[in-house]
């Protein structure tokens, strides 16, 4: 069983940056798969990022260029960095990873971004 915590969330301006943190409980070092999603009120959840074996990244594509997922197997972590920030990126920010064919979530961390 592995837990994931979310952390760095918080308010921020447009045009703004912040780094979310997950962090789990034991090593990611065997997963091949690491994402961030997103959740708004009253929609579904959505891909904003994964990260794959072998460093392979894939961005939704209105993120790209703003967004930039990255891991750190040492500190058994996977980041996102988040740039020039818009009000349309406010939501609940979850990370998910994958191990030994098992999915694993975190309970989110919110975003709001003000105009």
């Amino acid at each position: 069983q592995v837990q994931l915590l979310e952390s760095g969330g918080g308010l921020v301006q447009a045009g703004g940056s912040l780094r979310l943190s997950c962090v789990a409980s034991g090593s990611i070092d065997r997963s091949n798969f690491m994402g961030w999603y997103r959740q708004a009120p009253g929609t579904q959840r959505e891909v904003v990022a994964e990260i794959r074996s072998g460093g392979r990244t894939t961005y939704a594509d209105s993120v790209k260029g703003r967004f930039a997922i990255s891991r750190d197997n040492a500190k058994n972590t996977v980041y996102l960095q988040m740039n020039n920030l818009k009000p349309e990126d406010t939501a609940v920010y979850y990370c998910k990873i994958i191990l030994a064919s098992y999915q694993y979530w975190g309970q989110g961390t919110q975003l709001t971004v003000s105009s």
